[in-house]
């Protein structure tokens, strides 16, 4: 997620801003209403009076038996809800924004959902994919700590960039001379010679079919930060090497910032662009045959 101030965070704590922040927990106790009802399950137990159920155990274990979802998908729906109604600072993402994600994973979830970045809003992205894989990618080790110290059900992998937003142009400039890293022969495990590859991820997500992809992450808006080149580059491969049917669900943030609208227009095409609502774009990438030599 990107940095404000000295503050890594995907909300911004601005003190000055009092009244957007007590607007901001309206917003944010209503988001929690609405993952309720996104679930369906305003009438479980996760509702109930305390004199019905006792103790939170019981309610999970009503709740896991009677309904479709875990325990521990209850307990993570339990901690998201407490998070968001009681979280002071305003988030990044427009409600428009986050909704045109939600409108997709609506139809999509359970899911399989990796998003480039670790913010304050991880734990709400993982609670609307209940019964789904949500992984998180995310550079820096310190900032996984912070996060999953308050939300340990969360699943976050710490990845590492080689590239800069400094070096962004010439990157865009050299990759047609680099074979490894044409689209007709795409791909990122072990892949050394092409910098925009993210060549040293787990297996988990190499060998996984992602339905959605958002990439909110790493950081870029200083020369020597890392820049979302490599991932919107690795997404574009991982959503044309797809192996199952149907097409992969792209979310790019700040898609207004000269780096982040490169990059998408080279690799996730225009032709492929479902919208722009506020700062995300969304890009429906359909499965391409390898013999295919061009992205776009």
């Amino acid at each position: 997620m990107e940095t404000t101030g000295n503050t890594k965070s995907h909300f911004s704590p601005d003190p000055k801003r009092r009244l957007l922040g007590e607007r901001a927990a309206v917003f944010l106790f209503g988001g929690t209403l609405f993952l309720a009802v996104y679930l369906g399950i305003t009438g479980t137990p996760l509702f109930c009076n305390s004199r019905q159920q006792s103790g939170l155990s019981s309610q999970v274990q009503a709740f896991s038996t009677e309904g479709s979802y875990s325990a521990e998908t209850v307990l993570q729906l339990n901690a998201a809800i407490v998070h968001y109604a009681t979280y002071p600072q305003v988030p990044l993402l427009s409600r428009d924004e986050i909704q045109v994600a939600v409108d997709v994973l609506k139809a999509k979830s359970p899911c399989n959902f990796l998003i480039f970045g670790l913010g304050h809003d991880s734990l709400m992205w993982a609670s609307l994919n209940p019964g789904g894989t949500t992984l998180f990618l995310e550079e820096e080790p310190k900032w996984v700590d912070k996060i999953l110290k308050d939300a340990p059900h969360l699943r976050a992998q710490v990845i590492k960039y080689r590239t800069k937003v400094s070096e962004a142009d010439d990157l865009l400039k050299e990759y047609p001379n680099q074979p490894e890293c044409s689209a007709q022969k795409a791909f990122l495990r072990g892949n050394e010679r092409c910098k925009l590859a993210l060549n040293m991820l787990q297996e988990e997500v190499y060998n996984q079919d992602w339905d959605l992809i958002l990439i909110d992450g790493p950081i870029g808006f200083f020369p020597e930060a890392p820049g979302r080149m490599s991932a919107i580059y690795s997404a574009a491969v991982m959503a044309r090497n797809r192996k199952g049917s149907g097409a992969t669900h792209v979310f790019v943030h700040n898609v207004d910032r000269k780096e982040e609208k490169t990059y998408t227009e080279t690799f996730l095409c225009n032709k492929n662009r479902v919208k722009i609502v506020g700062k995300l774009g969304h890009f429906e990438i359909p499965p391409v045959a390898d013999s295919n030599p061009h992205f776009c």
